[in-house]
């Protein structure tokens, strides 16, 4: 006795038998449906935005973008020179914030506001990542140039020894690459 088979069902196992469904874009990785422990209800659409690599931030409420802004400081301001400038940026920022306060609320809903930052204690913050920042490009260059220094010793001892023995070094690998 035969299993009825749905009118979808067989079309989609046709369709498999077919090879349609083969090289799809995601075909053998795993779903990823969501963190079952923490229970956010927008989970697919930021997959989605991070898949397809979208920028959300226009669909934001402009209290949630500048919410966001201020959660990346002093991180984003690393790249400004001066005190003056982080400031600058800073109290513009500030601005914005009272600015979105004097909007109407939209809705019988509780308004969303951003909050206000203190300038000074983020120019310290961004003082002591800067200072941070700098001294682990320092820490990488030291490394390379140590690196470096290593690999031209290792060339300078090579150098030093007699050509015969230099040419006897490079046969064998000419030896070697010639059997592969």
């Amino acid at each position: 006795m035969e299993k009825w088979e749905s009118p979808v069902e067989k079309a989609i196992r046709e369709a498999q038998e077919r090879g349609e469904f083969d090289n799809l874009p995601g075909s053998g990785r795993p779903l990823h449906l969501g963190d079952p422990e923490r229970d956010d209800p927008d989970w697919w659409v930021k997959r989605f935005a991070e898949r397809e690599h979208l920028d959300l931030s226009g669909a934001m409420s402009p209290a949630m973008g500048l919410r966001k802004e201020a959660a990346s400081y002093p991180e984003s301001l690393l790249d400004l020179r001066s005190e003056a400038s982080v400031r600058a940026v800073l109290e513009d920022y500030n601005r914005r914030v009272k600015l979105d306060r004097l909007r109407p609320g939209v809705g019988a809903s509780y308004p969303i506001w951003a909050p206000l930052v203190d300038v000074d204690d983020l120019v310290q913050r961004w003082w002591v990542a800067r200072e941070t920042a700098r001294a682990d490009r320092e820490r990488e260059a030291a490394a390379r140039a140590a690196s470096i220094a290593a690999a031209s010793a290792t060339d300078r001892h090579h150098r030093h020894l007699p050509r015969w023995i230099r040419g006897l070094k490079g046969a064998g690998r000419r030896r070697d690459a010639m059997s592969d």
